[in-house]
């Protein structure tokens, strides 16, 4: 990629928005200079209005591939331990190629609707019979070629699975996730120089699928054991799981993991969505990230993260897709901020004295550029070139002045709004959608019909 000035009719540029911005990117897709663009001659005139990309901080990429067939009842009392009999169904379905395909389609979608980095939380790695592949890391190998095939950024986190809950040895229904610590630091080593020839911009964590996939000892050394990269783990999503924990090990999972596995910044609890009033301060003020995935938790019936106290604790939290019921990150931040409205019965509880859609849209820049490790989140000099363009001239963005756009982004127009994405400094989307939508969907479709007829 040649280097190159794009030249904005707005921009949101040290958390404020200023008019006429030039952005110079290098021919690594970095941003080094940001000025006002004063009227000088030689930009590529972009006009409308640049935002960064935000990262999706919880991804299952093959998930996309269940999204709508989960949704008919067989029993009463259907619950997330239903719905994840289904997940292994189609998790045991699919081979390589079909993981590919389906992962692209869930990227392209993703950078479509405003999310221009991913942490894949990768639990997939080994053949439908649990057998492992000749090459351990051959899985990983395909969620790199989606991204690779879309242009997001990759956050890439193996998932360490070893057990079938507290105590209890694996389902057969897991037997592509399994591992044991030896196998999996193997598994992790040989992604990680699979990552650095294919893809060496990319991120590379790790994630303990949870107190009750993986041995709590093992999860306690975790951060030693790989000492670089973020470290993401599923934690008090369901209160059966809370309950698990507490009575297995004597105590909440939240509260586990913050007294037996040194949790700081570097990590970031998915879901949290049971926490006691203590455990919600110490998160916060531990510096870790919460991952909050709004749609598919309202998807599954788990509940409501306690976000008021949360963020008047300091804390941070970011925005994932999970199981890509639907990808659209302004919809993940309206349905987190209407969750709260609705339990507490008040109106803007998140932001009493601010724009609810500025606070959530800088907390989830913040939260996902912390949790995905990457140099993302900002229009400044040294981070990555991901800038979202919004279309001004074609909606209700032209009437209305600057502070109000991102209430109306999250609130009103969400991702119809996004015209142009830049992934890495390249243009992957314009007029909304992206340039490979056609080829990959195409391929996912073929996918799908095959599942629709089994499922």
């Amino acid at each position: 990629m040649m280097a190159q000035c794009l030249r904005f009719a707005w921009a949101w540029v040290g958390e404020a928005w200023l008019p006429d911005v030039a952005v110079t990117i290098d021919d690594a897709g970095m941003i080094t200079h940001v000025a006002r663009a004063a009227g000088q001659g030689g930009y590529d005139n972009v006009g409308g209005i640049a935002m960064p990309g935000i990262a999706n901080l919880h991804c299952h990429g093959f998930q996309r591939a269940m999204a709508g067939l989960a949704e008919r009842g067989s029993r009463p009392g259907e619950d997330f331990w239903s719905w994840r009999h289904v997940m292994y169904q189609v998790a045991n379905s699919l081979g390589p190629d079909e993981i590919e395909a389906v992962t692209a389609m869930a990227y392209i979608e993703m950078l479509e609707a405003g999310f221009t980095t991913v942490a894949e939380f990768h639990y997939l790695h080994h053949d439908p019979a649990g057998a492992a592949y000749a090459q351990p890391e051959e899985l990983a190998g395909r969620v790199i070629a989606a991204a690779q095939t879309s242009g997001i950024g990759l956050s890439l986190l193996p998932c360490l699975y070893s057990a079938g809950g507290l105590g209890r040895a694996a389902e057969a229904g897991q037997r592509r996730f399994i591992n044991d610590i030896a196998a999996f630091c193997r598994l992790h080593e040989a992604t990680d120089a699979l990552l650095r020839r294919e893809m060496p911009q990319a991120v590379l964590g790790v994630a303990p699928h949870s107190l009750r996939a993986a041995r709590p000892a093992d999860v306690a050394a975790i951060a030693r054991l790989f000492p670089a990269g973020p470290i993401h783990i599923h934690a008090a999503e369901q209160i059966a799981e809370v309950n698990e924990c507490s009575a297995a090990l004597g105590a909440r999972p939240v509260t586990w993991l913050l007294d037996n596995a040194g949790v700081d910044s570097r990590w970031c609890l998915i879901h949290a969505t049971h926490m006691t009033t203590e455990e919600t301060t110490a998160l916060a003020t531990r510096g870790a990230v919460a991952g909050l995935c709004p749609l598919t938790e309202a998807d599954l019936g788990d509940g409501m993260f306690p976000g008021p106290p949360f963020l008047v604790a300091g804390g941070h939290f970011g925005i994932g897709s999970d199981s890509l019921i639907r990808i659209d990150a302004a919809e993940e931040l309206r349905q987190f901020d209407t969750s709260q409205r609705l339990r507490d019965q008040q109106r803007v509880v998140l932001s009493p004295h601010d724009s609810a859609g500025e606070i959530l849209v800088r907390g989830a820049l913040r939260g996902g550029a912390q949790a995905t490790g990457q140099k993302v989140g900002v229009i400044g000099p040294g981070y990555r070139a991901d800038i979202i363009v919004l279309d001004q001239a074609n909606s209700d963005l032209a009437a209305l002045p600057p502070p109000r756009w991102f209430d109306h982004l999250v609130f009103v127009g969400g991702s119809r709004l996004i015209d142009r994405v830049y992934a890495g400094g390249h243009l992957v989307v314009s007029g909304g959608q992206h340039f490979a939508r056609a080829t990959v969907a195409a391929r996912f479709r073929t996918v799908l019909r095959r599942l629709a007829d089994t499922l």
